[in-house]
């Protein structure tokens, strides 16, 4: 495999193979659950959040619930995620705004997403893409690393691994394929079992690498 063209081709036929189910990781039940487990999982595993979320609906489960609480309330349970006040503050704040500005419901926009408190463009991606189905490709730090690794990007940073991916799988492909290499890449090419020389994958598409990858951040 030569180009980074057939490497993608390739690992986008084997990673529908290993993984032709999808699930989303993180346990929500709407498009606000969603929005606020991912702002959570920042800094934070999908299963640390998954354990902190159920005390959290049932603090408040609706913009509107959200809303009416102290964020002191939010931060003693939300806290295990880590970087705590700022989440709290965070998901109270957002909760206020989509109440007042866009009567409750989640905007189905980038742009109106990222504007919210603690909303990045990974997060918003997350959304668009598991909540709406708009074709999206988060990049998480498992994704930027297996891209270096299988020399789809040069990965200068999580930007610029978007924009290279984007540019050689399938768009329809997009939202399946960013949860398939995420589980690809806690299962088997993780940043400390795998070096880009180990997996599966990093052997077929890169036969004669003889050096570990070191990650660019």
């Amino acid at each position: 495999m030569t180009t980074k063209q057939e490497r993608a081709t390739w690992i986008d036929e084997r990673l529908a193979k290993l993984y032709p189910e999808t699930p989303v990781p993180l346990d929500h039940t709407d498009a606000f659950t969603l929005l606020v487990a991912v702002l959570l999982s920042a800094q934070c595993t999908d299963k640390r959040v998954n354990l902190v979320t159920p005390h959290l609906w049932r603090l408040a489960d609706t913009p509107e619930k959200m809303a009416r609480r102290e964020v002191a309330e939010i931060d003693a349970i939300v806290r295990p995620c880590g970087l705590a006040p700022r989440k709290a503050q965070a998901i109270r704040g957002l909760s206020q705004i989509l109440v007042e500005k866009y009567g409750g419901t989640v905007p189905r926009t980038f742009e109106e997403l990222e504007e919210l408190p603690g909303v990045g463009h990974k997060t918003a991606s997350v959304v668009m893409a598991q909540a709406f189905g708009v074709p999206a490709f988060p990049v998480d730090t498992h994704i930027h690393r297996l891209a270096q690794r299988w020399k789809l990007t040069n990965g200068k940073n999580v930007d610029q691994t978007e924009a290279d991916l984007k540019k050689l799988f399938p768009r329809e492909h997009w939202n399946a394929l960013h949860l398939r290499i995420i589980f690809y890449g806690r299962e088997h090419c993780t940043a400390h079992s795998c070096d880009g020389t180990v997996c599966e994958i990093c052997r077929t598409v890169v036969p004669g690498r003889m050096r570990a990858v070191k990650t660019k951040k």
